[in-house]
């Protein structure tokens, strides 16, 4: 569900080009560390003629069983492109990391 070339924009780690890169990133920092969840009412999602759709929202970040250890809330925006019926990410922004886990 990843393009190969997809282009991951982050506030904090800057860009990273690939599917690889991503896919590293995201065993290496989020899995068996952190949880992320949709925040209620936010997600917002619209067609793109000729190409697919954009996603909108803000998730949070914390860590399952350790609450002392805070959350952070993130906003997102995902292009999904829907190439021969299959649905694929080429772009992500990731942006407005706030305090909490995400300050540490």
């Amino acid at each position: 569900m990843v393009s190969d070339d997809l282009e991951f924009y982050h506030d904090q780690t800057g860009l990273s080009v690939g599917k690889g890169p991503f896919l590293a990133a995201i065993k290496q920092n989020i899995c068996g560390k952190v949880q992320r969840t949709l925040l209620p009412d936010t997600l917002e999602v619209y067609p793109l003629k000729g190409y697919g759709a954009v996603e909108i929202g803000v998730h949070r970040f914390h860590h399952p069983g350790h609450p002392e250890d805070g959350a952070g809330d993130a906003k997102f925006v995902t292009l999904w492109q829907n190439k021969d019926g299959a649905w694929k990410v080429t772009r992500v922004i990731s942006y407005n990391h706030n305090q909490g886990l995400l300050a540490k």
